[in-house]
């Protein structure tokens, strides 16, 4: 990757820049190598050509000038500068690194266009997924986001907690689609959440607002196929527990004294599909106390694969690394995986997103 206005552009592999050098010194060894006088010289009419997948339109233009002149060279080392033949390369030559020229300087618009769309999308994720602080209300909090498409922070997975009068609510989701699609019902589903969780409804009040919102986020962008997976959770520390509604997403796992286990209830269709049933969401509720870590992903992390095709083993990998340990925080179980999963996986395909909480006070 390279910088260019404090964004991240991809770097074109190390082959592809050093083959214009690779190809100049592949014409001059053919050139003295050769036992018959072949005019191997004209291959270097493809020299801009090259060149302009990977330099700017100023330096493709004085290779062009580079490769004409080299072309002479070569040619009057047979006294053959001024034949017919060769001065029609000599023509070719510039007539094609004219071409280039103009290829790379729409090359370069273009990255430049790239860079300002992604700079815009990553500034509006960046807004939209707000840094979680250290301490939330009456729970301690850590979150991690890797998007699948590297060097930016676009994406579909979100995330969320806030303190508030009925305890600290918490959201976790998955956009259907990913990328620059995904930005617009992101913003959607986390505007309805934060104006939702701080009413004085229950959980379930909070999970049917989001609902409702979907069903016309689906209506204005003409998708009936809108969704968005997501677990809500709320923590009351006066009675030690958290109420968990699981619209079709990954169980939270709860990490308690050692013991890793997910933590399943009744399940729900995903917000944005509840049209389909008249079934209302059921909220379960676990104990939640000191001691204890509540993670939640989304799928991007247990469907990583490694090389084998095999699927993250997340429980595996968590009763591994914390059996045994009375206590451990929110920052220790995001900081790891954050380690193991590039260990296990070294392409992303999805989005990945994390937010683990915890009793205040436990460490």
């Amino acid at each position: 990757m390279r910088l260019h206005n404090g964004f991240e552009v991809p770097v074109p592999p190390a082959w592809m820049r050093w083959l214009p050098a690779g190809w100049v010194a592949l014409v001059v060894v053919l050139e003295f190598a050769l036992p018959t006088q072949w005019a191997v010289s004209f291959l270097l009419i493809a020299l801009p050509a090259i060149a302009a997948y990977t330099i700017g339109p100023a330096l493709v233009a004085a290779i062009t000038v580079f490769a004409i002149v080299l072309e002479a060279v070569l040619a009057a080392t047979h006294e053959h500068m001024w034949e017919d033949h060769h001065v029609a390369a000599y023509i070719a030559t510039a007539l094609v690194g004219t071409l280039a020229t103009a290829l790379a300087a729409h090359r370069r618009r273009q990255e430049r266009h790239l860079v300002h769309a992604n700079s815009v999308a990553e500034a509006l994720m960046r807004t939209l997924l707000r840094p979680v602080p250290h301490q939330v209300g009456h729970v301690l909090a850590a979150a991690l986001y890797r998007p699948a498409e590297a060097g930016t922070m676009v994406g579909g997975d979100l995330f969320d907690i806030h303190a508030t009068k009925q305890g600290e609510r918490a959201l976790i989701g998955d956009v259907r689609g990913k990328g620059l699609q995904a930005v617009r019902t992101v913003a959607a589903i986390l505007g309805s959440f934060r104006e939702a969780a701080y009413d004085v409804g229950n959980l379930l009040d909070v999970a049917a607002r989001m609902e409702r919102r979907m069903a016309r986020e689906a209506e204005e962008i003409a998708d009936d196929e809108l969704f968005v997976t997501a677990a809500l959770v709320e923590y009351d520390p006066l009675a030690h527990r958290v109420t968990i509604i699981n619209h079709g997403h990954i169980e939270p796992v709860l990490i308690s004294r050692g013991d890793v286990r997910a933590l399943t209830g009744p399940p729900a269709l995903p917000l944005g599909l509840g049209i389909l049933t008249s079934d209302r969401p059921a909220a379960y509720t676990h104990r939640f106390t000191r001691g204890d870590v509540l993670l939640l992903v989304t799928d991007g992390l247990v469907e990583a694969r490694d090389d084998t095709g095999t699927f993250y083993p997340l429980l595996d990998r968590l009763r591994h690394q914390f059996a045994g340990q009375l206590a451990t925080g929110p920052a220790e179980v995001v900081d790891f995986l954050n380690t193991d999963l590039p260990r296990h996986s070294h392409a992303f395909h999805d989005d990945v997103a994390i937010l683990a909480i915890a009793p205040h006070g436990q460490l």
